[in-house]
């Protein structure tokens, strides 16, 4: 085989085996094609190079081969003539490619076995592999391929939770390793016979284990195992090393959770999938029972995901706030109520958790508030942990009549009553048939579908990964039945939007756990999205279709106010809309899904305390330090008493010996490897007081007979008084300095790991030799000319 050839399978392999990294991010056939697609390329390529192509012709040809093979795979209905790639299909694939990525931010990992996924999951292995092939065949260059292996970590990096398996990582570093051992034998193999090496082979077969070769091992099998042990250390560093996850500057410690601007409810389903629930905020004040805190709105929905649609400038926060948009009362008759809240810094958001509607609040400096939206959010990136603030908001308590009298003439924005024009037709004519009993009034209808979801036949369960774009949406609301918050909040939304009620989602927390002093604690499993519905002159209002497994009750006006025409026991409640507080009248609770976070029986945790905000870790830390630096001493001592411990005799002599040895090292004496015991001994009656020259000449002569006398040596010889003796006397003798030195970092500590690096070569030595005997004897010999 020629060397090019053998590079490129290793290229080919290398790329297939890097492609395992995504198996937890995509599903389908991915890997099988992309490797059939990898192989067409890596064989177009070697096919050319055999028929001497310019070498600058042979990735050109490979590019084309691979842009048609996509093309007939999955864009086939774009190609002109059914063949040949043209406007269409690269227009397709750009589309494809922006909702592929739009998935892999909106999703958790595994990602739905969707076309536009595996077109990305091909592309990018594809294109990997054949970049892969021109960095190491055409440039001769496999170690700089190493680099775009990489690039297929960021997919798994961005979606997995939790990190990928250690596992998962060695079959790439063995497709690397391979690869750099398959350019090493294509560039010794050009120099000859062997020179060094493997030598008790034969000399006149080609460079199979040379010198270079065995390097090449070590310094591959070295780079796999520091890339192996550093991401197993990576999550104990403190969050701040990189960044806390959102832009601009603020503090965290590393622990709980974050909501950004980009995508908050993709942000609110990892929390409450994969965070810790740590506390989130504590608050006093507002309404009897505790209320809902609002993070912000979601009004886009472009049938994929639910967005913050784009914004004007946001307005300075001097005063009091606007007017709640779409109401039209008087605002001075309107019940006031003041809280304190204070956010843990284990909470990390660029919006504030605030009530919905807000009159006033004291944040004033680098944050903003939007006009529409009412919400809080920082100007300069910098996050809400940590801050402490007090508010002042509406108690906005429509009555049933009043939402059932309200007529809405026209939207109040151009987001909040599309919908998308994919919207299956199945899902619009559930919702004129939940509905169907509200006749023209839109809250009645409203009402319907929030009962509909609180019947009994939807479950609450947070293992519902699919989010809520359209597809998504369709098998919650008319197949499976099983969701969370976000699902139950985004369909009641889209089907209000299809009745005529301009919708959007709100996301924030439920009203947390009561505590001592009127104090609510809330938590990261607190985090929530409902639904508000817009009615002309009360504006903006809440509705709770999330079943009774989660949050208790329903808001007190959205009762109908004539009475649900398809449930006679539907009434007007008055529990606290706390979670796990009670239930709804007349709504049967759905099975427990085990997934749901249950907080029962967890103390409140007072988020100013030193110890819980930070105190802790610094602790943790300097333990953690203390006891990595003790590990040399630990180890120095442990291995001191077990060369004492041992018996009389020739392995018992020797241990004693070396921790003479090892003292003398430690205490920064010059101790020579070559020197005999006699010698040894000779040396060390320079370094010790006259009266423990008796000891050190026993010693030494005890280990010169044990090692040269033979059968004439006693074998049950006790030399530990004399090895106690003489390690005490250099103890004494050595100055305090380096005592203390020897006592917390022994030098014989950097000896041990030299030795043990020197084992572990001769290891890899072993290893080659066992290749090289593996291939002698499976491979012939091949006959060589003089």
């Amino acid at each position: 085989m020629t060397g090019h050839a053998r590079i490129s399978l290793a290229a080919w392999g290398a790329t297939v085996l890097g492609s395992l990294v995504l198996t937890p991010v995509f599903s389908g056939p991915f890997l099988f094609i992309s490797a059939f697609l990898c192989a067409v390329v890596t064989g177009t390529g070697v096919l050319l190079q055999n028929l001497r192509t310019p070498r600058v012709v042979v990735p050109i040809v490979q590019l084309l081969v691979l842009v048609e093979l996509l093309s007939l795979f999955f864009l086939h209905g774009t190609m002109k003539f059914g063949l040949f790639p043209w406007k269409a299909t690269a227009l397709e694939f750009n589309s494809q490619m922006v909702d592929a990525m739009d998935s892999i931010n909106r999703f958790s990992a595994p990602l739905p076995q969707d076309s536009h996924l595996t077109l990305f999951a091909v592309s990018v292995i594809t294109a990997t592999g054949l970049l892969v092939h021109i960095i190491a065949v055409q440039l001769r260059q496999a170690a700089w391929s190493g680099l775009l292996l990489l690039i297929m970590y960021t997919v798994p990096a961005a979606t997995v939770h939790g990190g990928l398996p250690a596992l998962l990582f060695i079959p790439p570093a063995i497709g690397y390793i391979v690869l750099l051992s398959a350019e090493g034998r294509s560039r010794l193999s050009r120099w000859g016979r062997r020179i060094s090496g493997v030598s008790h082979l034969d000399a006149a077969e080609p460079v199979e284990a040379s010198a270079l070769g065995q390097a090449g091992r070590r310094i591959g099998l070295t780079v796999v195992a520091i890339a192996a042990l550093l991401p197993a250390l990576l999550p104990a560093l403190p969050e701040g090393v990189i960044g806390n996850g959102l832009a601009g500057g603020g503090t965290g410690n590393g622990i709980g959770a974050s909501i950004s601007s980009t995508n908050p409810m993709l942000d609110m389903g990892k929390n409450l999938k994969q965070g810790d629930n740590v506390v989130a905020l504590t608050y006093k004040g507002g309404p009897s029972g505790g209320t809902y805190l609002r993070l912000t709105a979601l009004d886009l929905f472009n049938g994929n995901k639910w967005e913050i649609a784009p914004r004007s400038d946001g307005h300075k926060i001097s005063g009091d706030l606007t007017a709640p948009p779409g109401y039209t009362g008087d605002l001075s008759k309107l019940t006031q109520t003041n809280m304190e809240i204070n956010v843990t810094r284990t909470f990390r958001s660029q919006f504030a958790p605030v009530p919905y509607p807000l009159h006033s609040i004291s944040l004033k400096k680098d944050w903003q508030y939007d006009a529409e939206a009412l919400d809080v959010v920082s100007t300069n990136g910098s996050i809400v942990g940590g801050k402490k603030y007090k508010l002042s908001s509406y108690d906005l308590q429509p009555t049933p009549q009043q939402l059932h009298d309200s007529i809405t003439t026209s939207a109040p924005d151009q987001y909040t009553s599309v919908v998308p024009q994919k919207t299956p037709n199945d899902i619009k004519q559930k919702t004129l048939e939940v509905t169907a009993a509200a006749g023209d009034n839109k809250f009645e209808a409203a009402v319907l579908i929030q009962n509909w979801f609180r019947s009994g036949d939807f479950t609450y369960s947070t293992a519902n990964a699919s989010g809520s774009g359209m597809p998504a949406l369709e098998d919650f609301l008319l197949k499976n039945k099983t969701g969370y918050c976000e699902q139950f909040a985004t369909g009641m939304a889209l089907m209000a939007r299809i009745i005529g009620i301009p919708s959007r989602v709100g996301i924030g927390f439920l009203p947390g756990t009561a505590g001592k002093d009127g104090e609510y604690t809330v938590r990261m499993h607190d985090m929530h999205a409902w639904p508000e519905l817009y009615f002309q002159g009360y504006g903006w209002v809440r509705f709770e279709p999330t079943p009774s497994a989660r949050v208790a009750s329903t808001p007190n006006w959205t009762v109908a106010a004539a009475g649900d025409p398809t449930n006679s026991t539907t009434a007007p409640t008055t529990a606290p809309t706390t979670p796990g507080a009670g239930e709804t009248p007349g709504i049967d609770q759905p099975r427990h899904d085990p997934n749901l976070p249950n907080d029962s029986g967890i103390a409140i945790v007072d988020s100013g305390n030193w110890f819980t905000n930070g105190g802790g870790q610094v602790i943790a830390g300097v333990l953690g330090v203390a006891l990595l630096l003790s590990i040399p001493w630990l180890i120095r001592a442990l291995t001191r008493r077990r060369r004492f411990l041992r018996p009389p005799g020739r392995a018992g002599a020797e241990g004693l010996w070396a921790e003479v040895r090892d003292t003398a090292r430690d205490l920064g004496l010059d101790w020579s490897e070559i020197s005999t015991p006699r010698q040894t001994g000779q040396w060390l009656l320079t370094k010790l007081p006259e009266e423990t020259h008796p000891d050190a000449r026993k010693l030494a002569r005890g280990i010169e007979a044990l090692r040269y006398a033979g059968d004439t040596a006693d074998p049950e010889l006790d030399l530990r008084p004399e090895a106690a003796a003489v390690r005490k006397a250099l103890w004494t003798q050595a100055p305090r300095r380096r005592r203390w030195r020897a006592r917390f970092l022994p030098p014989s500590w950097r000896w041990y790991l030299s030795r043990g690096s020197t084992e572990a070569s001769d290891l890899l030595d072993e290893f080659d030799l066992l290749l090289a005997r593996l291939r002698s004897l499976v491979l012939p010999k091949r006959p060589h000319t003089n």
